[in-house]
């Protein structure tokens, strides 16, 4: 497929961006040596330290992705916000940390970002959250990279083909992590399966399309191209290999295997689905809509939970298929995701 080719593929698998840590650029060289590519995820970095990544990467291949979270503010509602904050303060004073009197609203170095991948280009950009402007778009692609836009309906797919974006990674909501959705206030119907998904977008766009969520293994895989995607996107069955920058406590959890997982806005204020703990059931029906001033909020508390080995109060971030994950090496998972194709 023309797609592949553009991006370089021999298999049509993506290591997809897990911001926060999982991504590593370790695991963007084992995604290349396996025939795929993998995508750094630039969000909640600096444009200095994804620079530093970059060039990580490039020490050993030329071949990578960045995904950035393009701006898509969800203002928080500022009498919601000191509520959930008092809410959280119990938590967070067992925990010795503070948090953040007032909203943090920013763009996460949206700008200093975009310069640094025009003056340093990478084969692919990814987008999620938002749809970039014209202007973005039409510098991304004079210096020669392919962009992709995260997608999760297909009048989303509408929108990002007219803004004149290359592909689409259409992803559901079985998805592990931040659920792309345009619109996070009414997000999509989370029980559309990815087969339908694929289905609603390939009817309503020509371009081709990256399949994410839930794929875990071979058969998804397979059905995921049977279903008209030129490659897959994988994330959660990496998360266990010793490439990838998952934490000890996060990995413990994925290891367990006893968790169901949810989609929950309690986090940071965006649908993300993770494993089911304590912070989920104590806060998810008093969370208001607020990215990123939620996730800023919760940041204190998720960081010294990681640190002292509490599940409970710490984002698990897993898709519906976590349990197929291995700690091989990931250009194993993704040699075996590909060998029956």
């Amino acid at each position: 497929m023309p797609l592949l080719s553009e991006l370089g593929l021999s298999v049509p698998i993506v290591a997809a961006p897990m911001a926060g840590g999982p991504t590593t650029p370790e695991l963007v060289v084992a995604a290349d040596r396996a025939g795929g590519i993998g995508f750094l995820a630039a969000g909640y970095l600096s444009a200095e330290a994804l620079k530093t990544k970059i060039g990580a990467v490039r020490r050993q291949t030329s071949h990578l992705g960045v995904n950035l979270f393009a701006p898509n503010p969800v203002p928080v509602d500022r009498t919601a916000y000191r509520a959930y904050r008092e809410r959280l303060r119990a938590d967070a004073d067992r925990l010795g940390v503070v948090l953040p009197e007032d909203p943090v609203e920013d763009d996460d170095g949206w700008r200093d970002k975009v310069d640094l991948l025009t003056d340093a280009p990478v084969p692919v950009v990814s987008f999620t959250f938002g749809v970039a402007e014209r202007a973005v778009l039409d510098a991304l692609h004079a210096v020669g990279s392919v962009l992709v836009q995260t997608v999760t309906s297909a009048d989303e797919a509408r929108l990002a083909e007219a803004a004149g974006v290359d592909a689409l990674a259409v992803q559901s909501s079985a998805a592990g992590g931040h659920w792309g959705t345009l619109t996070p206030s009414e997000p999509p119907s989370s029980h559309a399966g990815l087969g339908r998904l694929l289905a609603e977008v390939s009817a309503s766009s020509e371009l081709p399309i990256i399949a994410a969520g839930g794929i875990a293994d071979a058969a998804t895989v397979r059905a995921a191209l049977t279903a008209g995607s030129a490659a897959v996107a994988v994330g959660t069955v990496l998360m266990l290999s010793p490439e990838a920058g998952t934490s000890d406590t996060h990995r413990a959890a994925l290891s367990a295997g006893d968790r169901i997982t949810v989609v929950t806005r309690a986090f940071s204020g965006r649908p993300a689905r993770g494993l089911r703990n304590a912070f989920i059931d104590r806060y998810d029906a008093v969370a208001p809509l607020g990215y990123p001033a939620l996730h800023h909020l919760t940041s204190p508390v998720r960081r010294a939970a990681a640190a002292a080995g509490d599940p409970e109060l710490v984002h698990l971030w897993a898709g519906t298929g976590y349990r197929a994950a291995t700690t091989d090496p990931a250009e194993t998972i993704m040699r075996q995701l590909a060998a029956q194709l």
